[in-house]
């Protein structure tokens, strides 16, 4: 998500950032002894022999079984796979940049919509007209907003999972946000701070959290969703939540609803997502605490030191971003009071004090049962998760997921269940009680990523790692506390502070994890800060209409992986894989992953490995070069940890100054990384799924449009995914196909 105001940073710790430790591993004569003797890091030695052998074959369509990403089914448990391929090279020719208002896609493919904001689910629900004139009831059986993170889940014709099915699915799909000034007849209505029109809020209420929809590929090989589908479902801010793990019950989770914390009421802010061997689907919250009310100067006094420490650190302060909280009066069931988490009553029973810590979780979705209930996973953290990305699951193994906390200087995570896994529960039908055996009891690790070129998971366990009841920044009660306040256990362990982990993905050839660091702007990434992980100060001058910008910093970001012995393990060696930058950057100092025309981006936001090829698709949300395109979709052939080398560049500020900074990269791609689709004016690229023939590609197209100002109402900056002009656009999921019926991308 682009705005910042939506990802404060909030990280006042000690701890090192990541610039830190990098610099001092660039001095360490070990690192440089054994990156130049080839050992260790070498992409040949962090693979075995057959994954090393499979990274150089060619994929082919006949006879390729889909890789460990895709996940077991009831048709075949997790056992062991072949080992996994990848193209020798990619197979289409690269997509210009574009600053024209449409979707394209390179020679040979096509795309259609599927599913955009508004569009009914439910049989003898009505088109949806775009004007804001329609009812605020009605979007409990609409499509939500900007489209996010979704997963394809294979529907056999009982009903039931089936990772092989290519025809028919259950597709399921996050709504981060909402763009108000296309919802309602003119935008909010804000009279003096107050959301004066309940219907307009109750609009927004629905139009966030998760669509479950049924998607159908015909016999001619065009894509629909079924509207009158029973599988059909929207899961959003009204729905009732179980709460699951560690914290059920816990003093903390008390509020009004229930009083017993143990449920709560709704999810938002789900940007990226997750999936489990077992059929079920993952949405992460992200940017969750600016919704809530809370004024501090009336509710701090009311507060205890831990509180404010607590609510600092996650930033749960202000009157609310979209101001829910201040509709009056306020319905029996406390509809709009509950955005406020202010302490109101002589209780936490009496009121929503406790609020925001019913949100900031991992919820598990059973999309084959209309009427489960969700359940919020507990054990797994809270933070601002953008998503939940697991390593292959191995027989007689812990279960492992990655996670990122999308805003600067936060950490990336990784949770370890208790329980091996059983491959009989991927046949399981009592889906959420398999996530209670895996998701509610488990280890929570932070990393750290240490000088020599190592890092380490810190366990986030109370007793260890200094979260102790007598830790002075923050004195830990118990294990409850610990995760109920995630960040301020990683402070406490000494996490490395990373700059704005956004999504992650394993690649199921090497078995690295992939991180994104979306960008970082000249006042916290100064020329003084730069170093070898983030070794980039320059101006990356943007002209718009004239007028050129200075935009000095690192403001086109990296990609960050890492790889471990095994994905429980606690130790894990690391590289820089990709910098974003300009083709047309003023010298290799910039453009240090040697990007040309046709592969040049900014901003990576996405991540994604494909089930059926082990493409890695990286996915843009910018800001920094969209004077000359568009964000984006690029396909990857990536090598391994430690396939580059050492660079050293020199940096310029603004004064002029200088700044010598050796860095290590991964080895450029060159041909192997190409853009495949560049989308509508003002949107980001995100969320991204796939059949398991590797015939189909979804991706989400979100708030195309998105800045036009409340004065330009009738001549919106996007009318996509309409052409007609004056037509307010709309967050849409797209289909690409390729003409011939092939795989995608090869």
């Amino acid at each position: 998500m682009s705005r910042d105001a939506d990802d404060p940073v909030v990280n006042t710790s000690s701890n090192t950032h990541l610039n830190d430790v990098v610099s001092e591993r660039l001095r360490a004569p070990s690192r440089r002894d054994v990156i130049r003797a080839g050992l260790g890091l070498s992409a040949l030695g962090l693979m075995n022999g057959s994954a090393a052998t499979a990274l150089f074959s060619a994929c082919g369509d006949n006879g390729h079984s889909p890789g460990p990403d895709a996940g077991p089914g009831p048709d075949s448990g997790p056992g062991p796979d072949p080992d996994p391929t990848r193209p020798t090279a990619l197979g289409f020719t690269a997509v210009a940049k574009s600053l024209a208002d449409t979707v394209t896609v390179p020679a040979g493919y096509s795309f259609s919509v599927l599913y955009s904001l508004g569009d009914p689910i439910a049989a003898g629900v009505s088109a949806y007209a775009n004007d804001g004139s329609d009812a605020a009831a009605g979007f409990a059986q609409r499509s939500g907003d900007h489209h996010d993170g979704m997963h394809y889940f294979g529907l056999e014709a009982n009903g039931g999972y089936g990772t092989g099915s290519s025809d028919r699915s259950l597709l399921c799909m996050n709504h981060e946000a909402t763009t108000p000034l296309f919802l309602h007849p003119t935008g909010q209505t804000i009279v003096a701070g107050v959301r004066t029109i309940p219907d307009e809020v109750l609009r927004e209420f629905y139009l966030h959290g998760v669509s479950v929809i049924e998607v159908r590929r015909s016999a001619a090989g065009a894509w629909s969703y079924a509207q009158d589908s029973g599988f059909n479902r929207r899961i959003h801010t009204l729905t009732e939540m179980e709460i699951a793990g560690p914290l059920r019950g816990a003093p903390a989770m008390i509020t009004k609803f229930s009083t017993t914390g143990t449920s709560t009421r709704g999810t938002l802010n789900n940007c990226s997502n997750g999936y489990t061997p077992w059929g079920t689907y993952l949405t992460c919250e992200e940017n969750w605490a600016g919704y809530f009310r809370r004024v501090t100067a009336t509710d701090n006094a009311n507060r205890t030191a831990k509180e404010l420490t607590a609510f600092a650190r996650y930033g749960v302060a202000g009157t609310g971003r979209e101001l829910w909280a201040t509709v009056t009066p306020d319905t029996a069931d406390d509809l709009y009071g509950r955005w406020n988490a202010m302490v109101l009553g002589a209780t936490a029973a009496d009121d929503y004090r406790n609020g925001a810590n019913t949100f900031g979780w991992i919820v598990e979705i059973d999309p084959f049962s209309g009427t489960s209930v969700p359940k919020k996973r507990t054990a797994m953290g809270r933070f601002a998760h953008e998503g939940a990305w697991p390593a292959k699951p191995v027989a007689g193994k812990p279960l492992v997921y990655y996670s990122g906390d999308d805003s600067r200087s936060e950490y990336i995570y990784k949770y370890v269940s208790n329980a091996t896994w059983d491959p009989a529960d991927a046949n399981r039908t009592d889906r959420l009680a398999v996530g209670d055996k895996y998701l509610d009891n488990g280890k929570l690790y932070a990393a750290k990523f240490n000088a020599d070129g190592t890092g380490t998971w810190l366990e986030l366990t109370f007793g260890q790692n200094n979260i102790t009841a007598t830790n002075p920044a923050y004195p830990f009660a118990d294990q409850a506390d610990a995760i109920l306040n995630t960040r301020l256990a990683a402070d406490a362990a000494g996490a490395t502070k990373m700059d704005r982990p956004e999504w992650g993905a394993v690649d199921p050839v090497t078995g690295a994890g992939y991180m994104t660091l979306t960008n970082n702007n000249a006042a916290l990434r100064t020329l003084a800060a730069t170093d070898a992980a983030n070794p980039r100060h320059y101006n990356d001058p943007k002209t718009v209409a004239g007028v050129t910008t200075n935009q000095f910093g690192n403001p086109n970001g990296h990609i960050i992986r890492w790889k471990e012995p095994s994905p429980e393990a606690t130790t894990f060696t690391w590289d820089i894989f990709l910098f974003g930058a300009r083709a047309g950057a003023s010298s290799a100092n910039v453009n240090l992953s040697g990007l040309d025309a046709d592969n040049d981006f900014s901003s990576p936001d996405g991540l994604w490995f494909s089930p059926k090829t082990n493409i890695l698709w990286v996915q843009t949300d910018d800001g920094a070069i969209t004077d000359v395109t568009n964000c984006m979709l690029l396909a990857a052939l990536p090598g391994a940890v430690g396939d580059g080398g050492a660079k050293t560049i020199t940096n310029t500020d603004q004064a002029g100054a200088t700044k010598q900074v050796t860095t290590y990269a991964g080895a450029q791609l060159g041909t192997k990384l190409r853009r495949f689709l560049v989308g509508p004016r003002d949107c980001e690229i995100t969320g991204i799924a796939e059949t398991p023939d590797g015939k189909a590609l979804f991706v989400n197209i979100q708030h195309p449009g998105e800045t036009t100002p409340i004065a330009n109402l009738t001549t919106p900056i996007s009318t996509w995914p309409s052409t007609v002009a004056g037509t307010r656009p709309r967050s849409s999921t797209i289909v690409i196909t390729k003409n011939d019926g092939g795989v995608i991308g090869v």
